[in-house]
Formats: structure tokens, sequence, C-alpha cells
């Protein structure tokens, strides 16, 4: 298939503007190297390893590809800084920043010629993130799996608005899973596609099978925004969530959640397979998805779709 040229694809140097979501317990170097050599950007999900896991990740993924990959930092995670200096060290060339300002890294990760985007819920952090000076903006809407935005806005209202505010480079995510949604995306504005819950669903995705195939068996409304007083959590009805849901409505302070919380549950749920109770984290287009297919395959999927799609509507505004 021919490259998609535009701002994303040349920022990066990949050969089609589809970036996977750097997603815990899900986005190790198998998926990331995988998105890599199909033509997307991979990226490696930081915030669910420690520092010297993430540097056999980085060192692994580039025996894997020799394509562009990156990096997602979630800044608010105990070890950000030391996970920075790794991919310093390393030389990665692009890092997603994520929960938290984009201020702190963005000029110390560009002296070191490192392209960084970071990911926004809202149009008022964008602009923010434009000031600090990032390369590109990942716009997620509520629709998106794992943690997510206080606002609960959807990709469809988040993007044009984002758009119009911003002059830098813009990636659409939340909700993402085909073609036609990533040409829905483009015609609002975006650049860019982040897809994260597909390519969780994936061959190549380090989630366990059990919580992959209990993912492709999910109905709409099986997924609901969770975890509020917290770090609002997009996660699967089950179990652990009707105990959070019983204690949030009992009036349960944060101290309380978080007891119940305790550590490790996305780990056990989304790692190790327990789907009832562990903390199984994935987004609304979970319903969409019937198999669990190879990355390529996803990606090649994807940009067949978007070329059929665009296709048809121009054949209709002839």
């Amino acid at each position: 298939m021919k490259s998609m040229n535009n701002k994303i694809t040349s920022l990066f140097n990949i050969k089609y503007p589809i970036i996977s979501g750097g997603m815990v317990w899900c986005s190790g170097w198998r998926l990331a190297s995988a998105v890599s050599n199909a033509g997307g950007l991979g990226l490696i999900g930081s915030g669910s390893m420690r520092p010297e896991l993430l540097r056999e990740h980085i060192q692994k993924c580039r025996q894997a590809t020799s394509k562009p990959f990156g990096v997602n930092v979630p800044l608010i995670y105990k070890y950000a800084d030391e996970m920075m200096q790794i991919i310093i060290d390393e030389k990665v060339k692009v890092v997603f920043t994520s929960a938290g300002s984009p201020k702190k890294w963005t000029s110390k990760l560009k002296e070191h010629g490192i392209k960084v985007a970071h990911v926004v819920s809202s149009t008022k952090f964008a602009i923010k993130c434009e000031e600090a000076g990032v390369d590109a903006v990942v716009a997620e809407g509520f629709e998106a799996g794992g943690h997510n935005g206080r606002e609960e806005t959807t990709t469809m209202v988040l993007i044009p608005q984002v758009r119009k505010a911003i002059s830098i480079p813009l990636i659409a995510a939340g909700g993402i899973a085909s073609g036609e949604s990533m040409l829905a995306a483009f015609s609002l504005g975006a650049e860019g596609v982040q897809v994260g819950t597909r390519f969780a669903l994936s061959k190549e995705s380090s989630a366990s099978e059990e919580f992959k195939n209990f993912c492709i068996n999910l109905s709409e409304g099986d997924t609901i925004l969770s975890l509020k007083q917290l770090a609002p959590t997009r996660l699967v009805k089950n179990d652990f969530y009707s105990i959070i849901e019983e204690a949030e409505n009992e009036g349960a302070c944060t101290e309380k959640i978080r007891e119940i919380l305790g550590s490790g549950r996305a780990r056990i749920g989304m790692f190790e397979g327990d789907l009832v109770q562990g903390e199984l984290e994935i987004g609304q287009i979970s319903s969409f998805i019937r198999e669990i297919s190879s990355s390529e395959m996803i990606l090649n999927q994807m940009v067949k779709e978007y070329n059929q799609k665009f296709k048809e509507i121009t054949l209709l505004e002839m």
C-alpha cells in the first residue's frame, strides 16, 4: 500500500499516521516493534515497568525493528525521572508523555533530538502543550480505555475544538479502531490517530489471552468510567468494578477507594488474567472488535478501509 504522507508521517518518519497506544501491561517491545514494522509508530508503555525493564524493552525493540518507535511515559509515575534518563541514554527518538504537565521534560527531551507528543483530554491543556513546545498533541476522548479525562468529552466533540485552538500537528485518540473512524477523525482536523484498544487485543499485545478473549466478547455498555475520586479510568464491569461502585454509592472517601483498589489490580487483571477481581482497562470500542489479529493485519486493514471509504465519499461528492 502507498504511504499516507502528512504532518504526522513526516514528524515521526513513518509510512502511515497510525500510532499504537503506550498501554500498561499491553504495550511491550513485541507490540511496539510489530506496529513499527507494519508502517505505523509503535509505543512501549513504560507505566507498568521498572526502569531497567524499560531499558530491556527498548533494546529488544531496537533489535526487532529498524523503524522508528517510541516510549509512553506517564509523568505522575514514580519512576518517570529515571525512565526519561534511560530514554535519553538509549537514544530513543520519540516520547509520548501523559498524566502531568509537559513543561518539566519537553525542553530537555528536545535538546537531545527527541520528538515529544503529549496526551490531553481538553482544549485548555492542548493550548498549554503548544506553549510548552511539544511537537504534537494527542487529544483523547473519554471513550478511551484506561486513565481518562475528568471532562468526559467525546472524541468527536474534542478534536475539532482542539484543532481550532492549536497550530501544531494533532493526533486523535479514543474509540478509533477502523479506517472509517480514522477518516472521521481526519475530517475533524486530526492528522494522525492513536489506537489503543484494538492493539491491546492484538496477537502481539502482552496482555493475557484470558483478558483478550474476554474483551472481544464484550457488548455495548460493558465498560464504564470509574474511580473518578482517584483518577478516572474506563473499566470493564466485573466483580471488582461492582465493589468500587458500591463503595462510591455509599459515599466512601478517597482513602477508602484507594484501600479497595490496593496495588497490582491492573496487573492481575490484564496481565495475569484474573477477570473477576482484576482491574480490566479497555475502551468502549472493544464491543466492535470480535477477533484477535496481528498488528500488521490491523494496520493494513485500517489503511484499506480508510482508502475505500475516502473513495466512496469522493464519488458521492461528484
